[in-house]
């Protein structure tokens, strides 16, 4: 008769043969451990490609179906390696994108990933020339189109799209329009 499924590790772990006798309660433990070191491969597996944060990783294993205690272990196991660090996280996110995007929409993206606002502002603060990617993202829109005042009234709106605030858009308008004078 099947009951569950368990991990070779967890059967070998536990000394368990055919015809083995096992109460309810040591049958729970096994299942909730062979289930935590598959819910913990699955999440290792998750952000082999790119780096998660924790509330992405929590979103995954309720997708794949595991419990909230499952959930918890998991993620602690994770921290312990080192491999969740949100901080660490919206720090770098913030160094690869704030070349092509604005600070309000990088906290924006960041917040939506499930980091903390404390975690989100340390990092949208230490983004360095924001004005100078301002400048470099119009100078990308407006290539090969003629400046004239509807194509600029665009690209400030573009720039605004990109989570650029209004000073900073227009400090880069008038950067662009100092430089071609």
């Amino acid at each position: 008769m099947f009951f569950c499924g368990m991990t070779l590790e967890t059967v070998m772990k536990n000394r368990l043969k055919t015809g083995s006798v096992v109460t309810a309660e040591e049958l729970s433990r096994m299942q909730l451990e062979s289930e935590k070191a598959t819910a913990l491969d699955k999440a290792l597996s998750h952000i082999s490609a790119t780096m998660k944060t924790e509330h992405e990783i929590r979103a995954f294993l309720k997708r794949k179906g595991y419990l909230q205690d499952v959930s918890d272990y998991v993620v602690e196991k994770m921290k312990g390696y080192g491999f969740l660090d949100d901080e660490l996280y919206a720090q770098r996110y913030c160094e690869s994108v704030s070349k092509k995007k604005g600070g309000r929409l990088i906290a924006l993206e960041l917040r939506r990933k499930g980091v903390g606002e404390e975690a989100v502002q340390s990092a949208v603060s230490a983004i360095a020339d924001e004005e100078e990617s301002a400048k470099r993202v119009l100078e990308k829109y407006l290539h090969g189109k003629v400046p004239d005042r509807n194509v600029l009234q665009k690209a400030y709106r573009y720039l605004l799209s990109k989570g650029y605030d209004y000073d900073t858009a227009r400090a880069a308008m008038e950067r662009l329009k100092n430089d071609e004078d």
